[in-house]
């Protein structure tokens, strides 16, 4: 099944174009370390699930471009077609001159309705390309005014033209210190419409991108584009084709749905988090090797103690006792319970690898069975150079510290009615942010309860 990408605002016409990049230089690498015929399905599953071919060759995006400036949009357009590799079709494009100047009201009341059945048309046309359409993922940020005001209200058009097909929207978090004033409302704005209209958010924090270029990467002058190369990767890492458990030996056929189904069980929880490890610069690659015990070993550490990376992880936190009836409010400090989790494993002698530390109950909340609660994905075919990585998609309290904090920001300018009055003039009103508010305060608690 085919994922059709729609690319919002500046940061997700970046994104998108970093996410095909990733993708058409694994499947072009001779890094595969399995069979050819491996090699070969893989590569066939790949290119049907996010490019269709032209009769040049040369594989086409099938994505839709949207922004409401034309900088980033003409910028993505040439270096996809001048890499040779692969390339966005030249007309799944929309952006217009104006912006939407960081406000979400901006995008969502003003730009949403006037360009809706433009930009609607070119949806339309790149899901009628597939032979079989798994969904769509959006790509957005939600500072600004385009990516995160747009993006909520072309999720709800996707919502109601597609109401059986799965929606997952990837956003990026704002960096804590802050790129725009109005940041923490356009998130609270962004995350309680997607809330309403999206089948999981699968977020990244720009904040641990960030540590990761630092530390892991080595990059000395962090630029945006480095930061979204590892947003890339770990997307990547997610999205190539994979056996599913129970899937018989071909890849993987709805990647979307195998993925959603199992990690959001309640409309309550669709808040995801991701983490992928190693992450090393490509230099360092061929001095290191991994064992499939220490990877696993690491990155469960890195769920239960709710780690950004392998560097740095707190190893005292341990999952409290079996048995031991504790209510939420004394668990064992820092420790970070979850609904559901995947595991992606990538590479060699993949099929022999040990995940029962993962399926430990105590990891879970009670109100699942505990077969329900754990998923593995697993391919011989190694990712991006890398000759053995794993990933692992949570529904977890991964993400609640940073939704109570920007919540916290966005209420106490909003008690001070700080900026409303450019919200209100086009239409967003006090009672719309009240309701929003209402929503992500319902989330934290439910979160908060596991």
């Amino acid at each position: 099944m085919s994922i059709v990408t729609v690319q919002l605002g500046q940061c997700g016409n970046q994104i998108g174009h970093e996410m095909f990049s990733a993708l058409c230089s694994d499947i072009r690498g001779t890094h595969g370390l399995c069979s050819k015929k491996e090699n070969e399905s893989y590569q066939d599953s790949c290119k049907e699930r996010f490019f269709c071919e032209e009769e040049s060759g040369v594989p086409v995006a099938r994505a839709v471009l949207v922004d409401m400036e034309p900088k980033a949009i003409s910028q993505t357009l040439s270096m996809a077609a001048s890499s040779g590799h692969w390339k966005y079709h030249s007309h799944s494009h929309f952006c217009q001159k104006q912006g939407s100047g960081n406000n979400w009201a901006n995008g969502y009341s003003v730009h949403g309705p006037r360009h809706k059945e433009a930009i609607m048309n070119l949806v339309q046309k790149e899901a009628e390309k597939c032979d079989r359409l798994g969904g769509f993922l959006t790509i957005m940020s939600m500072a600004g005014g385009t990516g995160s005001g747009l993006g909520a209200f072309v999720t709800q058009c996707l919502r109601d033209a597609f109401p059986t097909s799965f929606i997952l929207n990837h956003v990026i978090w704002p960096y804590g210190t802050g790129e725009v004033i109005v940041q923490n409302y356009n998130s609270v704005l962004t995350l309680s419409h997607l809330y309403h209209s999206s089948d999981a958010l699968l977020v990244h924090e720009n904040d641990v991108i960030h540590k990761i270029c630092a530390r892991l990467m080595n990059i000395k002058q962090i630029s945006f584009r480095d930061v979204n190369q590892v947003i890339a990767h770990q997307l990547g890492s997610v999205f190539q084709p994979t056996h599913t458990a129970g899937g018989g030996s071909g890849y993987s056929r709805n990647p979307l749905g195998d993925l959603l189904e199992p990690l959001v069980p309640h409309p309550e929880f669709r808040m995801l988090g991701l983490r992928n490890i190693p992450q090393m610069p490509e230099s360092s690659l061929a001095f290191s090797t991994f064992s499939w015990p220490g990877l696993i070993k690491h990155l469960r550490q890195i769920l239960i103690a709710n780690a950004q990376m392998e560097e740095g992880i707190d190893w005292q936190v341990r999952p409290p006792h079996p048995g031991s009836s504790i209510s939420s409010t004394n668990k064992p400090l820092h420790f970070n319970t979850s609904i559901a989790n995947l595991v992606i494993l990538r590479g060699k002698d993949v099929h022999s690898v040990d995940l029962g530390s993962f399926q430990d109950p105590s990891l879970y909340t009670s109100w699942l069975n505990p077969q329900d609660t754990f998923n593995a994905w697993k391919t011989p075919r190694a990712f991006n150079k890398y000759e053995k990585s794993a990933s692992l998609v949570s529904n977890s309290q991964f993400l609640l510290k940073p939704l109570d904090s920007i919540v916290g920001k966005a209420w106490n300018m909003f008690a001070s009615k700080a900026y409303l009055h450019q919200y209100t003039k086009f239409g967003i009103q006090e009672e719309d942010f009240l309701d929003c508010f209402t929503t992500l305060e319902q989330v934290i608690s439910s979160y908060t309860n596991l």
